[in-house]
């Protein structure tokens, strides 16, 4: 449908080297949208590039630390440069710090996680706003990838599930305060999905009962967040502002 069509936009999507930024970067791409993907690990970055490129699409990549602001500019302005002015950011980097509960952790792993889930969004959505601003362009989109543990989660899951609440929240303030600059603020929350990160818990002996939980009674796959993607990501959620976005096989609706 052209509703979902993303044909002369630009979109910019972090911790593109792997999990669901390396997927959402395929589904963007495909839609029309030129991609411009961000991380650390710069091989696995082009051979993502490559891959798009060769299927016809459009994309770029360069070196991004999210929890350094020299390096978020640059990336933002090393976009720009191959693309132009940018239509869509996804914030989708994030990190977890394993199964450990807040006695476990120690405070490198709270700062880790915290300042690479939660202060890079803000600052990602603060750039990018400015560089909305500065190119007087009359529109501009932010999508940040939470996660259903921002309401629903399990012991061994903290400071993660912490990111992904205050993400949630953050998503809801922005959508109260960046309309004024014309850029509209929604989140993506998946459910349980079978990741690298995911692996050690949905691939354990309690998997089975875990799974249970689900009212459709799997986990998610990479392709489940396709549609709500592009959903978020085009005109055709012009009208959405503020939305959380929840892809979960109905999780948190059971009871717990």
């Amino acid at each position: 449908m052209d509703l979902f069509n993303l044909e002369n936009k630009h979109a910019v999507v972090t911790g593109a080297s792997s999990g669901f930024g390396h997927h959402f970067a395929g589904v963007l791409a495909a839609a029309g949208a030129k991609v411009s993907l961000g991380a650390r690990r710069q091989d696995k970055l082009q051979a993502r590039v490559d891959e798009i490129n060769g299927n016809g699409g459009s994309a770029m990549c360069a070196s991004l630390d999210v929890r350094d602001t020299d390096s978020m500019k640059s990336f933002l302005a090393a976009a720009e440069s191959a693309f132009g002015p940018i239509d869509v950011l996804v914030n989708n980097a994030g990190i977890e710090a394993g199964a450990k509960t807040y006695m476990m952790i120690d405070e490198d792993d709270w700062d880790s996680v915290i300042d690479t889930n939660l202060k890079s969004a803000w600052l990602m959505a603060r750039f990018y706003t400015e560089r909305v601003v500065a190119n007087k362009q009359s529109s501009g989109n932010i999508i940040n990838v939470s996660s259903i543990t921002d309401t629903r989660t399990i012991k061994g899951q903290f400071p993660y599930a912490v990111s992904k609440g205050g993400l949630t929240r953050m998503t809801e303030v922005l959508a109260l305060e960046a309309p004024r600059y014309g850029i509209r603020v929604n989140a993506l929350a998946p459910g349980y999905i079978l990741t690298d990160v995911s692996r050690l818990l949905l691939e354990s002996e309690q998997a089975p009962e875990f799974m249970n939980r689900i009212p459709l009674r799997r986990f998610g796959e990479f392709d489940d967040l396709d549609g709500p993607l592009l959903l978020l990501a085009s005109e055709a959620s012009k009208y959405m502002n503020g939305s959380i976005l929840v892809v979960d096989g109905g999780h948190i609706c059971a009871s717990l």
